[in-house]
């Protein structure tokens, strides 16, 4: 599925006629129930501690690699959702524990049904969470000690208390209601400049690693060369005339 996930984000990325998109789980049931015990648990899978696979190395740190590079194959799939350059809002249902955090926080919007039921369950099955919530959790607005409470108990949260600390901004009414509002900001951002829209996820996502003075910097860099485009005269021209326009594809 991450594989999968990574080749379909890419293509979107690059998709001239794609200006937004919306992640939504098929099943109305959870948008992902987290790690599957049972197949993580067989000899030879990634998780288990068998020595019975023929493709896993018996020597620890040749193990070690092995797993080092799986985990970071796993990482960069959820990451393309963040690299992606159209905005990618996360419409989240149902149960959404474990992976789910990791995918939602890889989005750039945040939104829940009231029925949704948080957790980031990995200390639960004996591990650290190694996707990217325990990296990208202390970077989403949430406090600290929020954020610790959550990942070090494993306690489930609701969708209210998700949005009342920040981790999603707005809960709507059942899984019909979240995928709605998605789409309806979906068209919103997709209404604007792309070339507006690329630049501000990229320097928003710049700024939010790296230092004032550097994300300063960065951002006059860009615009100096992203300014450079008929997007803004288009805009201006049509704000002047208080009338709507349509931008060129990316």
């Amino acid at each position: 599925m991450w594989l999968s996930l990574h080749e379909l984000m890419t293509r979107l990325s690059h998709d001239p006629n794609v200006r937004a998109i919306v992640l939504t789980a098929s099943g109305p049931r959870a948008f992902s129930a987290g790690l599957d015990i049972q197949a993580a648990s067989t000899p030879g899978s990634a998780l288990s501690s068998s020595e019975s696979s023929a493709t896993t190395p018996p020597d620890a740190a040749r193990k070690a690699n092995h797993l080092r590079r799986h985990i970071l194959s796993f990482q960069t799939c959820i990451t393309a959702l963040e690299t992606c350059e159209k905005p990618v809002i996360c419409a989240l249902h149902g149960i959404c524990f474990g992976l789910a955090i990791d995918i939602a926080l890889a989005c750039d919007v945040r939104l829940a049904a009231a029925d949704a039921r948080f957790a980031v369950k990995e200390v639960d099955v004996g591990i650290a969470a190694d996707i990217g919530t325990l990296t990208r959790l202390p970077r989403a607005g949430v406090s600290m000690s929020w954020a610790k409470d959550v990942c070090l108990t494993a306690r489930e949260f609701a969708a209210s208390e998700a949005l009342a600390v920040g981790f999603v901004s707005g809960v709507f009414e059942g899984k019909d209601g979240v995928l709605r509002a998605a789409l309806e900001k979906a068209v919103l951002v997709a209404s604007k400049s792309p070339v507006a829209v690329l630049g501000t996820k990229e320097i928003l996502n710049y700024s939010r690693d790296h230092s004032v003075a550097d994300a300063l910097n960065y951002t006059a860099v860009w615009n100096a060369a992203y300014l450079q485009t008929q997007d803004v005269r288009d805009a201006m021209l049509a704000g002047m005339k208080k009338k709507k326009t349509s931008f060129a594809k990316l």
